[in-house]
């Protein structure tokens, strides 16, 4: 091949056959079947690919259950359960079943920032999936940094932000249902949580510098609401630019790993009445780091809620 041609193929971890699936983020590995008994070369290729394509998808893994994606997590790895949301009983999954008020997270996030040691990585199952509708969309915000004016990346690197559960559910929804409201009252903010964080981050293996916004930003440090919102919107925007973006179209059994220090993602609430049910590894993560050092601190951090009085309220809001 000519140094003119370029490939789809990405070649450079070990044996993993990486197909691009978009520009700037994105890999579908087609050779590998995921599982604890893994060795620790091909977890390491693994890590390396996720870091480099930011988010990694898997076809048919209809060899992993609960029990499975689990022990595979495991492997990446501590596992964490939601901070909280109840895991299905006997496990830490992160249950998204859009037949129940929290199943459909239709807006721009990464997950769980309203923490400072947010996770590092999400391995999303699809057990589940309907006729139609319900892909899932990620966005590369390193490459939204890179993009950035160099005047306008100089003032960003200063700025910091307010992250939490409690945030504006409605904001960027067109139509917010009553039932999805009251599970986001009684059981997603059931325990208030807020962190701050440097809207630039360092990511800790690549050394990028990547946006961390989303939709748990509550407010930019040191400015109006009314500032607050204007910088966030003009950074936000960055961050969802199309070319930024893969868009991924679920199959049963699908599994799609995500670098939650440099992505967000969105599900599309396209699918109606349908069954949509995808269930969440999640990796313990470590606190943020600024561009001079600085790491994310907790602002609040509420008492311990256990997951029975969180399902006392899911009973109080059906």
């Amino acid at each position: 091949m000519s140094a003119t041609q370029t490939t789809n193929e990405d070649a450079s971890f070990g044996g993993l056959q990486i197909r691009r699936v978009a520009g700037r983020i994105g890999g579908e590995v087609s050779n590998l079947k995921l599982s604890a008994s893994l060795d620790d070369a091909t977890i390491g290729h693994l890590q390396a690919a996720l870091v480099r394509h930011k988010v990694l998808f898997f076809r048919g893994q209809d060899q992993l259950d609960d029990t499975a994606h689990q022990a595979f997590g495991a492997r990446l790895g501590r596992t964490v359960a939601h901070p909280t949301v109840p895991s299905p009983q006997g496990t830490q999954l992160f249950e998204l079943d859009a037949s129940k008020g929290g199943g459909r997270a239709d807006s721009w996030h990464t997950d769980v920032t309203f923490v400072d040691a947010f996770p590092k990585i999400s391995i999303l199952r699809g057990v589940t999936i309907p006729a139609y509708g319900g892909d899932t969309v990620w966005a590369n915000t390193a490459a939204a940094y890179e993009g950035l004016p160099e005047d306008l990346k100089r003032f960003a690197d200063k700025l910091w932000a307010v992250h939490s559960n409690d945030y504006d559910y409605g904001a960027t929804r067109a139509v917010v249902e009553d039932e999805r409201l009251r599970h986001h009252q009684n059981v997603f903010v059931s325990a208030v949580f807020e962190a701050e964080h440097p809207i630039v981050h360092v990511h800790p293996v690549s050394g990028e510098r990547a946006l961390l916004l989303g939709h748990f930003v509550k407010k930019i440090s040191g400015f109006s609401s009314t500032e607050s919102a204007r910088i966030f919107e003009l950074l936000q925007n960055r961050v969802t630019k199309l070319e930024n973006t893969v868009r991924w179209s679920w199959r049963q059994d699908d599994v799609a790993i995500w670098d939650n220090r440099a992505t967000q993602h969105y599900a599309i609430n396209d699918y109606g009445d349908q069954a949509r049910l995808v269930r969440r590894v999640t990796i313990e993560g470590e606190p943020a780091v600024s561009v001079d050092g600085q790491r994310s601190r907790t602002r609040r951090r509420p008492e311990a809620v256990n997951d029975e009085q969180i399902r006392a309220a899911i009973s109080q809001a059906a």
